[in-house]
């Protein structure tokens, strides 16, 4: 029976009531002790696909023929159910299969993550009667793909098995198989999706519709157990327990689960390809590499949204595909046993982890740091402060706190719109502070603690995740409200403000304007931002006034009332006609260099944001382009140059004499972190330079408190004081040209959250600039304003320079002199380049280890740097490539091999 999903419904047609049409096997039909023993009229892999999964295969499966497979499935078992979750991208199907043996009952499943109507002698009925539900997911990474096969072939085992061991795991279990995650990536043996997205960081914001489907599938399925099948570098197998750190906020529950089932795939792991004929230690391995700390992957969502065991499996790539096949499959068919064997104790662990919940909201209590590695120790446990709710405020950014709204809605999470103002006595201002007696007026979005996604609320708002131990693997900072500058307070008080439940956001027209009249909205977030381009887009021509933009009554149709309500947008009636200066819709040039890919991370982030959201043309333009004059980079009036390692983007001296002419009309040129800064100095664009790092210098994706000059258009919209993300970028010194949008403070008031170490070289630095040449200008950020597209602070600071009100259009003349100081600039050497659009991957040991470790590095690199900070030495492992931790080539490999040989590892950079 096939489901699918109706275009433009937000919830998918399958619900609870389809579950029981799965037939279910008569209880008095016999088990077989035969393990080969299955139904002939199910299909096997071999014959839809003609070669066996696992042993034997010797290719991987297409896209097309994981379709075929479980169509072919579907229609011969009835055990089994498929559908689509959505689509890619690209327009590819995104297919799910559900298998059970006997009728279950998802509404009860779902019922025991809500204590408050679901009582504790019907939680354990629903524990003894009904089946857990399992997820098997692959290939959320486009070339590790044998996670897919292998699911393939547990859907076989599943769907045709006549085995008792098929019996335990159908009447216990209702599974969910995605094959694939990502069918763009899969067709391209390409880590990312079509827009360069790492769909496995993506969890929390969903930006990308392969992500945004699957989670609205996990909400009406939601799991136990989460398998997240991936692959590495190497021929070994890696399944939890995972690396430290793990994140606070994840229940106890979960982590012992996936523990148990790290002892379970140890026990039955396999025996072929890097395991020959038992089981030995060299075959897998544990804890190292892996945290379950960020709320991005495909496991820490799993575990902190759902509170199930979320867990990636990663098998070494270097194995023939017939191993890596044949591993994936046993580790997903012995976590099947576990969860089939421990049914009734996962049910009845899964509705206590929400009553905890409950009682820990309404206390106001935080969960506390642990470490789950031997070796380990807290080194920065979770504060002794209370939270017992969120506030946000409405003040401004309207739309984009709306937007914050939706996304908490859409994980379950209960907010309220204040209907009358309330008092706050004892309150945490976003940012580090405190202040009392905090009168939150009405309108404000109050999040109360005391409810069941306690868990996510403190993990995607909390000011900082309080890292217990200095390993990272990704970012150590994404608090959503400082992700997008909303104004944001806590408090630990018990307040009950009066206050209504939310049931979807709200924007577009708050009122009627006469026929003659105009509508304004004010020009604040990246919401906004978004509506104004696609409103361009639409051939709306709206106005600027100061900070509103205002559109004609007559331009506001149905259809864009609608689009301002989808984005939080409100458009406030006014009598008079909409005066202003005109704003034009930009014809943006995407500067790939010498050949950048149009799916590599910020190039793909800058197709994604301004192409998609924001509906802008996107012209290519190449080093070439700029060289030689071409059409292509003259006919547009805005650069775009994404973050990337070139220090001058192979322009010659004169294409930057061409680029500077070009600027001089009246043209914009916006720069990106290391390439977009360092393109521009080399052509004399900026008086800034580039302070060197120090050596024990980290900044691991955090945020920190800047100041803004509202004297640059590039600000408007902005507060006075924001935060933004830094992500180990470089170090600008202030602009002497130009205006210095955004600085850190120099003074008490710099602050940061996440994890830094000697983050103060970075006071008084600019973090985004306004240069002035001719009639043009240059805006250069110091960071990645598009990272990820889940950072509308920055995402409004570049629709700010998209939409930078024009000048007088100059002719076209020779490029202009350069300022002396730019000129001193453009000589100043850029420092060493430390991985393009990465970070260089760093250990940080004692210096009484310094030598061993070099010793264990010099087997894999002679080009390790190493610098003595104290007592601490850190040793810089060089990647060129940019790569993440799991791709590169020895650095998981190295980090075992320290610490098999007792070497304590202060912290670890991936």
């Amino acid at each position: 029976m096939r489901i699918t999903r109706l275009a433009g419904a937000m919830a998918m047609v399958l619900t609870a009531a389809l579950i029981p049409q799965l037939a279910a096997t008569p209880a008095s039909a016999a088990c077989s002790d035969d393990p080969a023993a299955h139904l002939s009229t199910v299909p096997s892999p071999e014959t839809v696909l003609g070669f066996p999964l696992g042993l034997g295969q010797q290719r991987v499966v297409t896209n097309g023929e994981i379709r075929d497979y479980l169509g072919a499935v579907d229609r011969a078992s009835d055990r089994v159910v498929t559908g689509t979750m959505g689509t890619s991208v690209l327009g590819q199907s995104l297919p799910y299969a559900i298998v059970s043996g006997r009728p279950g009952a998802v509404d009860d499943i779902r019922s025991l993550r809500d204590p408050r109507v679901t009582r504790a002698s019907r939680a354990r009925r629903i524990a003894a009667k009904s089946p857990a539900i399992v997820w098997i997911a692959g290939n959320v990474h486009g070339g590790e793909k044998s996670g897919a096969d292998a699911a393939l072939k547990t859907l076989y085992e599943l769907a045709a098995g006549l085995s008792c061991a098929v019996r335990q795991r159908n009447d216990n279990l209702i599974t969910v198989i995605v094959p694939t995650q990502n069918p763009d990536g899969r067709d391209a043996s390409r880590r990312q999706n079509e827009f360069g997205f790492d769909l496995n960081r993506d969890w929390f914001a969903r930006t990308q519709p392969e992500t945004d489907s699957k989670l609205e599938l996990l909400r009406e399925l939601p799991p136990q157990v989460f398998i997240d099948a991936h692959e590495m570098g190497g021929q070994q197998y890696f399944f939890p327990p995972n690396a430290d750190p793990i994140h606070h906020e994840i229940a106890d529950a979960p982590v012992d689960w996936i523990n148990r089932i790290g002892a379970a795939n140890k026990a039955g792991f396999g025996y072929h390809g890097a395991c020959t004929d038992t089981v030995t230690t060299e075959c897998y391995f544990n804890y190292d590499t892996y945290d379950l700390f960020y709320m991005g992957y495909g496991d820490t969502v799993p575990a902190t949204g759902f509170g199930a065991a979320g867990m990636t499996y990663e098998k070494g790539s270097a194995s023939a595909v017939q191993d890596r096949v044949q591993q994936q499959f046993n580790t997903q068919w012995a976590t099947l046993g576990w969860a089939a064997a421990n049914k009734r104790e996962v049910l009845s662990g899964y509705y206590k982890i929400w009553a905890d919940a409950l009682a820990e909201g309404r206390a106001g209590t935080l969960e506390p740091n642990e470490v789950v590695q031997p070796e380990n120790t807290v080194q920065f446990p979770v504060p002794d402060i209370k939270v017992k709710s969120y506030f946000l405020m409405p003040g401004r950014q309207l739309g984009d706190v709306r937007r914050l709204v939706e996304r908490l809605r859409r994980m379950d999470v209960e907010v309220y719109e204040v209907t009358k103002p309330a008092k706050v006595r004892n309150a945490r201002v976003f940012g580090g502070r405190t202040a009392s007696n905090v009168t939150v007026p009405a309108g404000a979005y109050w999040i109360p603690m005391d409810q069941p996604q306690k868990h996510w609320i403190q993990a995607t708002l909390g000011e900082d995740p309080y890292a217990p131990f200095p390993y990272f693997y990704d970012v150590s900072s994404w608090s959503n409200p400082l992700l997008m500058g909303i104004d944001t307070i806590y408090t630990g008080d018990a307040v009950r403000p009066r206050a209504e439940l939310v049931k979807k956001i709200e924007g577009g027209r708050a009122g009627s304007a006469p026929r003659n009249g105009s509508y304004a909205y004010a020009a604040d977030s990246a919401s906004a931002a978004q509506l104004t381009f696609q409103l361009l887009g639409q051939g709306v021509t709206p106005v600027r006034t100061k900070d509103l933009i205002l559109v004609s009554a007559a331009s506001v149709t149905p259809a864009v009332d609608r689009l301002a309500r989808s984005l939080g947008v409100t458009l406030s009636p006014r009598s008079r006609p909409a005066a202003g200066t005109a704003i034009a819709r930009p014809d943006v040039g995407l500067f790939r260099g010498t050949g950048i890919s149009t799916t590599s991370g910020s190039y793909g982030e800058a197709r994604y944001v301004l192409g998609q959201k924001w509906g802008l043309n996107l012209t290519p333009v190449t080093t070439a382009d700029i060289n030689d004059n071409t059409a292509a980079f003259t006919g547009r009036t805005v650069l775009l140059v994404p973050d990337g390692s070139s220090a001058t983007g192979g322009l010659t001296a004169t294409g930057q004499a061409n680029l500077r002419s070009w600027i001089a009309q009246g043209h914009t040129y916006v720069g990106l972190r290391n390439e977009g800064t360092r393109l521009a100095r080399a052509a004399g664009l900026t008086s800034t330079t580039e302070k060197a790092k120090p050596d024990d210098y980290l900044v691991i994706g955090s945020h920190l408190r800047v100041d803004v000059d509202g004297r640059s258009p590039v600000a408007l919209g902005r507060p006075a004081e924001d935060f933004e993300f830094n992500n180990g970028d470089a170090i600008l010194t202030p602009s002497t040209t130009g205006v210095n949008v955004l600085r850190y403070p120099a003074d008490d008031t710099f602050w940061h959250n996440g994890y830094t170490v000697h983050e103060d070289v970075l006071k008084g630095t600019s973090v985004v600039v306004d240069e002035p040449t001719g009639a043009g200008r240059a805006v250069l950020f110091a960071f990645n304003p598009l990272f990820r597209a889940y950072n509308e602070s920055g995402l409004q600071l570049v629709a700010n320079a998209l939409l930078y009100p024009a000048t007088t259009p100059q002719p076209a003349l020779r490029a202009p002199s350069l300022d002396p100081a730019r000129v001193a600039a453009a000589a100043e050497p850029a420092p060493a380049n430390l991985g393009g659009e990465w970070r260089p991957s760093r250990l940080q040991v004692a210096t009484g280890d310094l030598t061993r470790t070099r010793d264990l590095v010099a087997r894999y690199t002679g080009n390790a740097t190493v610098a003595v900070v104290g007592d601490s030495a850190y040793l810089t492992i060089p990647n060129p490539d940019g790569l993440p931790f799991d791709e590169h080539p020895f650095l998981r490999n190295l980090v075992s091999d320290l610490r098999s040989a007792g070497i304590p590892l202060r912290s670890v950079v991936g």
